[in-house]
């Protein structure tokens, strides 16, 4: 089968042609028919991230596809059933073996772009607002780099949540997007004082993060007292330091997120923030904004839109 693998970190992903691989025990082999592209894919290719497998691997953290076997023990999932999944890795490939307990049942309403673009950006977001941060209706939610994959969802959460939202992104293409998506107030970070700006508003009461660097310095000093910020990724290359006599003063909560810890230490979390957000698609309350759609072929293209920052919303590669 083929398989977008990187072989040298830091260089383009290379197709190949690799064995396909069985069902184990507790697992079920998937047809990949869409795979979603994250920030996290660019971290991994260079080494960077949480988790470095052994070279050569399968790029591809999120996928949509059919169950094709079924393997020893899995009771939950048949073949032919469509399912979602956050595996971490193989996700750009024809098939996937992946862990039976990670598999998403999707309902027929949800499109296979929907379904790649769903499960890492809303759940994210999602948790947390929700489970984490306990944003409450009426409180002010700033978020960062709103028009990317998962700022976007938190920008469409929040509003939904009762939230009045500030979205904070790089020029006035992505900020009508984030309006699209509800947000109230816009701050373009390439031309205004996100301090200066969000105290005029009335200041933070959560901060949502996935930026870091000198946006969180400011999100910061415009917080509220007992505000929250969720710090969860570091696109802008800079791990901010955390003045604590800034949270002793006014009282702030800084709280570590890494969404994908749970699916080792509480998966319950992620299942039940599933379950809310499935509800809420077939709704029509929620519905995930996919700027690009290209094939395994031009998997590197698609990466280089996350990489430039050309992309809005989720880039999704669809495996024909």
């Amino acid at each position: 089968m083929r398989a977008m693998q990187v072989t040298d970190l830091g260089q383009p992903l290379s197709l190949q042609d690799i064995p396909m691989p069985a069902a184990g025990p507790g697992q079920v082999q998937v047809k990949v028919h869409t795979c979603g592209l994250n920030f996290g894919d660019l971290l991994i290719i260079k080494g960077a991230y949480q988790e470095k497998p052994e070279l050569p691997f399968t790029l591809g953290m999120e996928l949509c596809g059919t169950v094709t076997e079924v393997g020893e023990g899995v009771e939950n999932l048949a073949v032919g059933q469509r399912v979602a999944a956050y595996c971490g890795f193989d996700a750009l490939a024809d098939y996937a073996a992946i862990p039976a307990n990670i598999c998403v049942p999707i309902p027929d309403e949800m499109s296979d772009e929907d379904a790649a673009a769903f499960l890492i950006a809303y759940g994210t977001s999602h948790v947390a607002l929700d489970y984490k941060a306990h944003l409450q209706p009426n409180e002010r939610l700033l978020v960062l780099g709103a028009s990317g994959g998962v700022g976007l969802t938190a920008v469409e959460l929040g509003k939904l949540m009762g939230a009045e939202v500030i979205a904070v992104a790089r020029g006035k293409a992505k900020l009508e997007v984030a309006k699209s998506m509800g947000a109230d107030h816009l701050i373009d970070s390439e031309t205004d004082d996100i301090r200066s700006t969000v105290k005029a508003l009335g200041g933070a009461d959560v901060v949502y993060d996935p930026i870091g660097g000198d946006q969180f310095k400011a999100a910061l000093r415009a917080c509220n007292a007992e505000a929250r910020l969720i710090p969860l990724g570091f696109a802008s290359g800079d791990v901010p330091q955390i003045p604590a006599n800034h949270l002793l003063v006014k009282n702030l909560t800084v709280i570590g997120f890494y969404w994908g810890g749970y699916t080792r230490v509480n998966p319950k979390v992620l299942t039940d923030s599933f379950k809310v957000l499935i509800d809420w698609y077939v709704e029509g309350r929620i519905k995930p904004h996919v700027s690009n759609v290209l094939p395994l072929e031009e998997a590197n293209a698609a990466l280089d839109l996350l990489r430039t920052r050309k992309a809005t919303g989720k880039v999704v590669v669809k495996i024909g």
